[in-house]
């Protein structure tokens, strides 16, 4: 029987994109800090791997991104200012991104794709394994897909990146993986990706999700990633590199996620996961699912 590795307790996020998509409401906030439904997008995203056990998360960031280190700060004033007014409900939520776990920032500098991104944090993670959790990806908080990954992890070694079907036209925006399957039904073991393929080239239409636990051997093999599409490094070379040579840093293997997941990067995915989230919550759910059926009857 293969013996358990300690469990990992680092995550990653890059948070240092420019959000040109959503301008130009991200001209002056990060497109992390929009809302979805009453919490900024990078909330979700710590609490994540907080819930999968990770409470040390490094965040890499960029110019701009002040307003992400003042959200997970304590905010003394509001917070006299609440409990002067007794408003212990509105206390206790605004004290909650403060108390989530331990965060740290480095800023990336120069824009040079998620591999570089992803190197910035090599002095902070040192020799052991860790998470990325990339924050245009929401992944519902009832699907726990970032513990499940720590769990593959520690059994087989090596780096863990999750996988989605995607319809065929749709490839050419992600990473795509090859791959064999293995003894549990949804783990398979990549044996090549390539990022963004050109539909009729793609190896399969299982894309990368942002979420991979990583074995520390992939900051040695980003050392050496030259540049690659879009003249950035791309995490994807790098694990191409790990999965063709398993010597390098363990195997890679793939989680094939069939849960809940939100991309808060596209415009209409974001508005989409607002509904969504929205409809199902205790509070609002009633009331705005009343309106939103009297809405869309209203507009058919």
């Amino acid at each position: 029987m293969t013996q358990a590795r300690p469990r990992i307790s680092k995550a990653v996020i890059p948070a240092a994109g420019l959000g040109t998509r959503f301008l130009p409401a991200t001209k002056a906030t990060p497109k992390e800090m929009l809302p979805v439904v009453d919490k900024p997008a990078i909330q979700y995203v710590v609490e994540e791997a907080v819930n999968a056990g990770l409470s040390d998360v490094l965040m890499i960031t960029g110019r701009n991104k002040r307003p992400l280190e003042d959200h997970f700060d304590r905010n003394y004033e509001l917070e006299e200012a609440l409990r002067r007014k007794g408003d212990e409900s509105r206390l206790s939520r605004v004290q909650e991104s403060s108390n989530l776990g331990t965060i740290h920032y480095v800023r990336q500098g120069d824009p040079r794709g998620l591999g570089h991104a992803i190197l910035c944090a090599a002095p902070h993670v040192g020799n052991e394994p860790f998470a990325v959790l990339l924050g245009d990806d929401l992944i519902d908080a009832r699907d726990p897909l970032l513990s499940r990954m720590v769990d593959i992890q520690r059994l087989r070694g090596g780096s863990v990146i999750a996988l989605m079907e995607v319809d065929p036209s749709q490839v050419h925006l992600y990473g795509c993986a090859a791959f064999k399957p293995t003894d549990i039904e949804d783990v398979v073991e990549v044996t090549g990706l390539v990022e963004k393929p050109d539909p009729a080239e793609a190896p399969s239409n299982y894309a990368v999700i942002g979420r991979y636990v990583l074995d520390p051997a992939v900051f040695e093999v980003l050392r050496e990633t030259p540049p690659g599409r879009g003249g950035e490094i791309q995490l994807t070379d790098a694990l191409q590199a790990l999965a063709a040579e398993p010597g390098l840093g363990g195997p890679v293997h793939g989680l094939v996620f069939k849960g809940r997941r939100y991309d808060t990067g596209d415009r209409g995915d974001y508005l989409r996961a607002i509904v969504r989230l929205a409809c199902e919550r205790e509070d609002l759910g009633p009331d705005f699912r009343a309106w939103l059926r009297s809405y869309v009857t209203e507009e058919m």
